[in-house]
């Protein structure tokens, strides 16, 4: 027989950010507590709101599985006394499984007879493991952020203000920081009341019944739904970010959707700051036309019903008035900011205590920056714009505006720097430069904003990398990660002619002046390692084959444009379609490779060729590496791979006629240094040992 199990628990006002992951752990701590309990059980649902988090265990089985298994014990030479009895270690082992000795067996394992018992178990009633179960599964979870109460030594996300455990129909007993498990739960803190779940299928039900929409995906729905029902009946673009889709979601537990307006004089401030004021502080989704331009709308979820809107629209209205004065205040003092001056305060805002203010970090950027516009052959304006933008990529960062509202940082400063007089080209940058923001961001747009972004994030890199903070598992305060992983979009994007090695050392390069805490060649070492990482998780997610990545990563990804254009090449040449065709040429760079590492010498001398294979191969390589190299000049990966693969067969004629590994000295060292210079090209392009 089989019974539903439900488990909430009750909270104080959850904040939003920490709802999902705290379903979700629940759920799969449920998961594994009934799989190592032996516990039988149908489908696992998750519910949250604010101020619950549950879970439901559809047909738990009542009982746990009977098990039964063989252990094995000590070899038969320890096992029996001189006597042919069971020895003591036998004895010792019988009474750790709970087994008679007369039950002992032998049975052979890997050529050596072993002892073996049959240790059984009976299998535990269900109502017997849940009411220390239980309790165990709410005190075992995690959040960000925890508090205590009363006098409990509990740490937890909130005070925990009710429980509800019911198998079946009877509840489970215990008690977490005196509230003791029931069977009532309670509705929305102002629309519901308690009421009594009679078992655990009804717990959806009667929830709704009290106005709270547990199931999460539910009551999405039911937001979407009254955002498209209000976008369409007024005709408006609704912009709906899934981030603040998420928050709000679980910022309520009945959901309705309503608009508002604000005095369309607030439209002269730019429509970012307005967009961020309304989804930052008050949790508002703004209002767009076909063109994306801000109407003077916006639009909320009320955490009740639909009972005088109108009064809580006008007090919504009311509060986003303030804001936006508040917006229009700042920005209008901002106007009044002078470059200037904005950069002279910038002296003293400490950017890190080992690397200076956030001045000198703009001295650095700008530093980077002139090299990288010189290195990439950039024109005189086109010098001159990196150089202004890398000057001034950080005044806004004084301003009041950006101190409000520190996600407007470059946003503001372009308009600034658009009312200050500085050319396009460089107030675009100023904005760019932060770009990509997030993962789903785009690189800049403009090359001056990339080559000025790149400088910015390679020095944070360089710094923190060169003073001993170095992310690692899931620690990365300073988003290094990210900031790396921006620099390798932005090569791509711009297809710059940039090695990783080069954008290093010019990036330490600024930061020697200071002297370097760990020695350059470390430093160096650890953000090849690091910058590695970003390309192969570049190359994944293009969802290219693990062991293609694995193989193109080990010649190295110094050159990034160039890594993801030998990856697409030799993706498709070892597709499931071409494998037959292109595994000769795999087996014999992997055999030239393999010889190639006894040679001491790249120094091939033709008079000394014994066998006309040899004069065969030499020719062949020639030919093939001028290709090669011209190829990878150019950025043609699949040609140079075409020029490698063109040696396939010569090599397999060579190692056919030729003995490499000769008696004669001078030829066996000739022979071996003609397999290097081949497999230079080779190792060059691939790992192709790699290749599965």
């Amino acid at each position: 027989m089989a019974n539903d199990l439900l488990l909430e628990i009750g909270l104080e006002e959850v904040p939003a950010r920490f709802v999902r992951a705290a379903m979700e752990q629940l759920k799969d701590k449920t998961e594994k507590w009934l799989d190592a309990s032996r516990l039988s059980h149908g489908g696992v649902k998750a519910y949250a709101t604010p101020r619950r988090l549950a879970v439901v265990v559809q047909g738990l089985a009542d009982k746990q599985e009977d098990v039964s298994e063989e252990v094995k014990g000590p070899a038969r030479k320890i096992a029996l006394d001189e006597a042919g009895g069971w020895s003591k270690a036998a004895l010792g082992f019988a009474r750790s499984q709970g087994v008679d000795p007369a039950q002992l067996f032998f049975r052979e394992l890997g050529g050596i007879e072993y002892v073996y018992a049959v240790k059984s178990s009976q299998g535990v009633e269900t109502s017997t493991l849940l009411p220390e179960a239980l309790p165990a599964l709410v005190t075992s979870l995690t959040f960000p952020k925890n508090m205590r109460w009363g006098s409990y030594e509990l740490r937890y996300v909130r005070p925990i203000r009710w429980l509800v455990a019911l198998h079946g129909a009877e509840v489970v007993p215990f008690e977490i920081t005196g509230v003791s498990s029931g069977n009532v739960t309670r509705g929305h803190r102002f629309l519901g009341q308690e009421t009594t779940i009679g078992e655990p299928s009804q717990y959806a039900e009667r929830l709704k019944e009290q106005h709270v929409i547990a199931d999460v995906e539910e009551r999405r729905a039911a937001i979407e739904a009254g955002i498209r029902a209000l976008a369409a009946e007024r005709g408006w673009h609704i912009a709906v970010k899934d981030d603040l889709l998420e928050e709000v979601l679980f910022l309520v537990e009945t959901p309705t959707v309503l608009s508002g307006a604000f005095d369309p004089a607030f439209l002269h401030i730019p429509q970012e700051v307005l967009i961020t004021s309304m989804r930052e502080h008050q949790r508002y989704f703004p209002v767009l036309d076909a063109e994306g331009k801000l109407q003077p709308y916006f639009v909320t979820v009320r955490n009740g019903d639909s009972l005088a809107l109108d009064v809580v629209a006008k007090g919504n209205e009311k509060v986003l008035r303030a804001r936006l004065s508040d917006a229009r205040f700042f920005y209008e003092e901002d106007k009044k900011l002078v470059i200037a001056d904005a950069l002279a305060k910038l002296e003293t805002i400490v950017y890190h205590e080992e690397l200076g203010t956030v001045a000198d970090k703009v001295r650095r950027i700008r530093a980077i920056a002139d090299k990288l516009a010189q290195h990439l052959a950039l024109d005189a304006t086109g010098r001159a714009d990196v150089s202004r933008a890398a000057d001034i990529c950080k005044f806004d960062l004084v301003s009041q505006m950006v101190y409000e509202f520190p996600e407007l940082q470059g946003i503001m400063g372009e308009d600034y720097a658009n009312m200050a007089g500085e050319n396009a080209a460089v107030a675009r940058a100023v904005n760019e430069h932060y770009s990509p923001r997030n993962a789903g961001d785009k690189p800049p747009a403009s090359l001056v904003g990339a080559i000025v972004g790149i400088a910015d994030k390679i020095d944070t890199i360089a710094g923190c990398f060169s003073i001993g903070i170095v992310p690692t598992g899931s620690q990365d305060p300073y988003a290094l990660r990210r900031q790396a992983a921006g620099i390798v979009s932005t090569l791509l994007a711009h297809e710059l002619e940039l090695t990783l090695p080069e954008l290093f050392a010019i990036a330490l390069d600024s930061h020697a002046a200071r002297g370097l805490k760990r020695e350059a060649t470390d430093i160096r070492k650890d953000m090849q390692e690091f910058f590695t990482l970003r390309v192969k998780n570049v190359l994944t997610e293009k969802g290219i084959r693990y062991d293609v990545v694995d193989a193109v990563l080990g010649a190295g990804a110094d050159d990034v444009r160039r890594t993801l254009k030998r990856a697409d090449a030799l993706a498709a040449a070892a597709t499931e379609a071409n494998k037959e065709q292109f595994r000769p040429a795999v087996e014999s760079f992997n055999r030239v490779c393999n010889l190639a590492a006894k040679a001491d010498s790249r120094t091939v001398d033709a008079a000394l060729f014994a066998e006309p294979a040899e004069g065969e191969l030499y020719t062949q390589w020639q030919d093939a590496h001028g290709r090669f190299a011209q190829a990878v000049e150019q950025a043609r990966l699949d040609d140079a791979l075409a020029a490698l693969s063109s040696l396939s067969g010569t090599i397999a004629g060579f190692f056919e006629a030729v003995m490499v590994m000769a008696d004669d000295e001078a030829v066996r060292r000739n022979r071996l240094a003609l397999l290097a210079v081949t497999a230079d090209d080779v190792k060059a392009f691939a790992d192709f040992s790699k290749l599965v």
